[in-house]
């Protein structure tokens, strides 16, 4: 039952995308990479969302609140006034200047030399880190939910990464490559509809069960006495989010995440207008609202369900235990088809993503500036297939790496934020020059890797919590821009053009719904805050790092 309900979903979205998207422009660069510029609100909103889940989020986020507890929602509730910001604030100013990449801008901002730089740093860390990273925790959480040694007759480990791998690859590099860009929005959206429908199942047979005939209220209710150390929205100091970091370096990943990172804003630079674009991106603010839910109270519930009875279990392992203990059997392969389509859609949207940066910065900003709309699109579709091919040679590699998540979130945070900081000071200024953004991204890298893996510069900082370093460092790459600009600055000033492209009408209840989306947002903070946990002691040794902190990073989060 539960094979042929996952083969029939993951079925029924591929033919229900491949009707949609037929007769699309694939051949074009405008139509392959932004989809024709025809994407509406919630194609947009929902592309966002999913593009966001995958298993290291659903499995990981929901591990760290078995151990934390409510306090590491922040990574969904930050994200809600992130997306405000971008719809309000730098989706206007990048749909202006009419650009399929955010290197682009930099381009138009500062220089050619800017663009290749930042091009180039993002190609590398999405090729060499994110999709393998992607392709094996899918993997690994897909062969265990559906039991694929058994189906497929592999028995070991290794042979079934291996098989998962390139399964989830092979299909995902289709949707990528072949369809385009609407192909990934259009599965995306259909997918996230079973993800929302599957996460929201899983909390509800989960709380019937502890309920009884009372019903899933008086089930909460009764976690909720037993545990209330579990539902405070503030994080104590030996937690994996502090609440000062929230302030810091939580928000800076947030912001460059939903703002500036390519991969997740790519689809809303292919709005049909900025209408629509508002639309999808604060639709998708609201839709983040609910994560808390399907995301972190699952966690708390298995913490709930085996604090007791298996005091030993892992707590990236609680979300999968408790998936397999309280959903029926003929829902278990509708949600997993809903989790491949969570793999399949980061996967496929960091690939769009590292073609679309390789073939309009790279080949034809570099290698070929004559090549045409049909060799630009022949060369992302080929470099795209040597990168996935690449992907799924080196994810099975992974297996056994401990430190798997620990080592992403150090190498993302590396290009995070001098990126995000190149591009707030390229857009907040007129006379900042190129050769300060060139400064930033190369030696915000530096000081950052330095800091990681210099051992006495580790040591030094031990004692500094991560996301505050990474707040530090934003700080002094901005202050660092300024002052270059107040000493040297640029001869004219910087005039931001309409490209005419995009319609710049903005959507008439943007900014009631954004005022709307930041009240809630505070309000579900205040609701659950208990600040007595910020008088606690700091244990002498650090907490170890969760897989929590690398939501916000991939597909984080």
């Amino acid at each position: 039952m539960a094979i042929l309900s996952f083969l029939f979903f993951t079925g029924l979205v591929a033919a229900i995308t491949i009707v949609l998207t037929c007769r699309d422009d694939h051949a074009s660069s405008q139509g392959y990479f932004l989809a024709g510029r025809r994407l509406t609100g919630p194609v947009i909103a929902g592309s966002l969302l999913l593009t966001n889940l995958s298993t290291e989020q659903m499995v990981g986020l929901n591990g760290s609140a078995f151990r934390d507890g409510l306090c590491v929602m922040c990574w969904e509730v930050i994200a809600v006034l992130s997306l405000v910001l971008m719809g309000m604030f730098f989706l206007p100013r990048f749909l202006k200047s009419g650009i399929t990449t955010v290197p682009q801008f930099l381009e138009d901002r500062f220089d050619h030399t800017t663009r290749s730089i930042t091009t180039s740093i993002f190609v590398v860390a999405y090729a060499a880190i994110l999709l393998p990273i992607i392709l094996y925790t899918g993997a690994v959480g897909l062969s265990e939910m559906l039991d694929l040694k058994q189906l497929t007759g592999i028995k070991s480990d290794v042979g079934i990464i291996w098989f998962t791998v390139w399964l989830v690859g092979i299909v995902g590099s289709l949707y990528a490559l072949i369809g385009g860009l609407r192909t990934v929005a259009v599965s995306d959206t259909l997918n996230g509809i079973g993800l929302l429908i599957g996460g929201m199942l899983i909390v509800y047979f989960a709380l019937k069960t502890i309920g009884g005939d009372a019903g899933i209220v008086q089930g909460f209710q009764d976690m909720r006495a037993a545990h209330p150390e579990k539902f405070n929205s503030i994080g104590g100091v030996n937690q994996s989010v502090p609440f000062d970091t929230l302030f810091t370096g939580v928000l800076l990943l947030n912001l460059f995440y939903w703002c500036t990172n390519q991969q997740i804003i790519q689809r809303t630079f292919g709005a049909r207008n900025l209408k629509e674009g508002q639309k999808g991106v604060l639709i998708c603010g609201a839709l983040k609202l609910l994560g808390p839910i399907y995301l972190v109270l699952p966690g708390i519930i298995a913490f709930h369900y085996y604090s007791q009875s298996q005091p030993d279990l892992v707590a990236d392992k609680a979300y999968g235990t408790l998936v397999r203990d309280v959903l029926p059997d003929y829902l278990t392969g509708f949600f997993a088809a809903v989790m491949v389509g969570a793999i399949l859609s980061s996967f496929n949207s960091a690939l769009n993503s590292t073609t679309t940066l390789f073939s309009l910065g790279i080949y034809k900003g570099m290698v070929n500036r004559k090549a045409d709309d049909q060799q630009v699109v022949r060369a992302g579709k080929i470099f795209g297939w040597i990168v996935a091919v690449i992907s799924m040679c080196v994810a099975p590699l992974l297996i056994g790496q401990e430190s798997i998540f620990g080592y992403l979130q150090e190498m993302n945070a590396m290009y995070f934020i001098p990126i995000f900081a190149v591009v707030v000071v390229g857009m907040l200024t007129r006379r900042v020059p190129a050769i300060a953004a060139k400064l930033a991204l190369i030696g915000g890298v530096a000081a950052i890797a330095i800091a990681y893996f210099v051992p006495p510069v580790k040591e030094a900082l031990s004692e500094l919590n991560n996301f505050h370093f990474l707040g530090i460092v934003f700080a002094s790459l901005v202050a660092m821009m300024l002052l270059i600009g107040r000493i040297c600055p640029q001869a004219e000033p910087w005039q931001h053009q309409h490209s005419g492209d995009v319609d710049l009408t903005p959507w008439r209840y943007a900014k009631p719904m954004a005022a709307g989306l930041v009240i809630l947002v505070l309000s579900l903070y205040t609701a659950f805050a208990d600040f007595s946990i910020l008088s606690e002691p700091k244990l002498p040794e650090k907490p170890a790092a969760s897989v929590t902190e690398v939501e916000n990073l991939v597909d984080a989060e």
